[in-house]
């Protein structure tokens, strides 16, 4: 079984707004080289969901975890994902597609925001 992960963000008009996701990808990348990995967007950039999920199963993944890059779960992570993610896995066979939690729900994730918090407030 190849594994494969979706980083999923919103997505902007401003390009330079996908600056951090793109320095997650390449970070998951020198930190797991054989992961194959993809940014996919809920709307205004591209590729969508459907379209990483099926680039990542051309590679030979058959198990697929979509990682939201959101900071909580709101309605998109509640209304307008799991629908996309049920569709794309429908496309595939045998490829199992698992949703999980948004980012910055994990402990790590608060932790290191908290961090970076306190460091700013007491420069």
């Amino acid at each position: 079984m190849s594994n494969g992960l979706v980083l999923f963000a919103h997505g902007a008009r401003d390009p330079r707004w996908a600056d951090p996701f793109h320095a997650i990808v390449a970070a998951v990348r020198a930190r797991q080289p054989g992961l194959a990995v993809r940014l996919a967007y809920l709307e205004i950039m591209a590729p969508d969901l459907g379209s990483a999920v099926d680039a990542l199963v051309a590679e030979g993944c058959t198990r697929i975890d979509v990682v939201p890059l959101f900071l909580g779960t709101g309605g998109h992570l509640r209304r307008d994902l799991p629908p996309l993610v049920d569709q794309a896995a429908a496309r595939h066979s045998g490829v199992v597609v698992t949703l999980h939690r948004a980012a910055g729900e994990a402990p790590a994730v608060i932790t290191a925001l908290a961090d970076h918090a306190i460091a700013v407030s007491t420069e």
